[in-house]
């Protein structure tokens, strides 16, 4: 079977990496991105309980990080909520970094969105991520639900503006919340008690499929993380955006870059492009205005596709990476190079609860990822 290639103009004319047979050791940070997927014929409890086994591989395997991300009225995934799966997940891991993937700024107050992740940074000091994403991570109708002003992304760069603010307690003198409005836990708080402080506050992201955030990102020296599982077309494009406005900051002197891509691992390439043809089909869905369910391959298997939808289902498999354990770890060593980045995050997507687990652990194998004893 050929293999299946994230593509963009500017990768399709790159030049060849030369691939190796196997990785032999892990080159670059690893991370996973989940959002406890929710196959069709799976319950919530389920797919909750199959994250918290990722989660414990990835501390236990060496991964970097483990994001949740935020998406809403979505029947294949059940983390509407990131801050409590990642609070959860605090008593289930020991070194991990925990964090969003993203939470959308647009559908809280700036607030809301401090206090939770200085919530999460109390109890586990110097180990949380707050990644800020600007969609709202649904359809039209449900952010309507969730945002009764409607005031959506055209307020993103001042909302955004007022949660660094509340982070770091540092409004501006002849702001009406300075010293009278601060999120508890945080910085603030600490100053009213007259004690040090300790617990610092999480690391802050901007997330971005497109160079608006990049741009963005880079402006305000923020460490940025591009979706790639979503627009692969746009990866080099708005990483060199982001690169080239970066303004250094309090927090990062430099730039640093994250490349999310979705993959599927499995002992064999037909189970893998089986596993991976049902994701595609879900993004088929989503796209024709239906809800989002991931079927099982079985009940995909003689579906009757129009010329049109099999032409969306392929283009969603050409954004993925899938095959053996191999196949996929050379494919992001490729991409790690194309793009220069600092890290690489993986979602690994398909129905099964099993075969999920498995693309991770089976994708720590390739990389040779050690078995840490905590």
């Amino acid at each position: 079977m050929e293999n299946n290639n994230v593509t963009s103009s500017k990768l399709t004319n790159s030049p060849t990496l030369k691939i190796i047979e196997k990785p032999t050791k892990l080159q670059f940070p690893i991370s996973i991105l989940d959002v406890a997927t929710t196959g069709k014929g799976y319950t919530a409890n389920q797919a909750i309980e199959n994250s918290l086994q990722i989660a414990k591989l990835a501390d236990q395997r060496g991964f970097k990080r483990y994001w949740v991300a935020e998406h809403h009225s979505m029947p294949a995934v059940s983390t509407s909520s990131p801050a409590m799966l990642l609070s959860r997940l605090i008593g289930e891991t020991k070194q991990i970094r925990l964090g969003s993937g993203g939470m959308m700024l647009t559908n809280f107050p700036p607030l809301v969105i401090a206090e939770q992740f200085g919530m999460l940074q109390a109890m586990a000091p110097n180990r949380i991520d707050l990644g800020i994403g600007r969609a709202p991570g649904t359809n039209g109708r449900t952010a309507a639900a969730l945002q009764r002003n409607m005031s959506g992304a055209e307020l993103f760069p001042e909302q955004l503006e007022e949660l660094i603010y509340f982070l770091n307690d540092s409004f501006p003198l002849d702001h009406p919340y300075r010293d009278k409005v601060f999120a508890v836990p945080g910085p603030g708080q600490d100053k009213h008690n007259d004690v040090k402080q300790l617990v610092g506050k999480p690391d802050l992201w901007l997330l971005g499929s497109s160079d608006y955030s990049a741009r963005l990102a880079g402006k305000r020296g923020l460490s940025f993380a591009f979706a790639a599982q979503l627009a692969p077309e746009n990866m080099v494009f708005a990483l060199d955006a982001y690169r080239e406005n970066f303004i250094p900051s309090e927090s990062l002197d430099k730039p640093y870059v994250m490349v999310c891509f979705s993959v599927f691992a499995a002992s064999t390439e037909k189970e893998a492009e089986i596993q991976s043809r049902s994701f595609a089909h879900s993004m088929l869905l989503m796209m024709s205005g239906k809800p989002y369910i991931i079927p099982s391959p079985e009940e995909i298997k003689n579906y009757p596709y129009t010329a049109s939808e099999l032409s969306i289902l392929e283009n969603w498999q050409k954004k993925m990476i899938y095959g053996t354990p191999e196949t996929v770890a050379n494919r992001l060593n490729e991409l790690q190079k194309i793009s220069n980045a600092d890290e690489i995050m993986i979602a690994n997507l398909g129905h099964s609860q099993e075969g999920i687990f498995n693309s991770a652990s089976l994708i720590a194998d390739a990389f040779n990822m050690p078995h840490l004893n905590h």
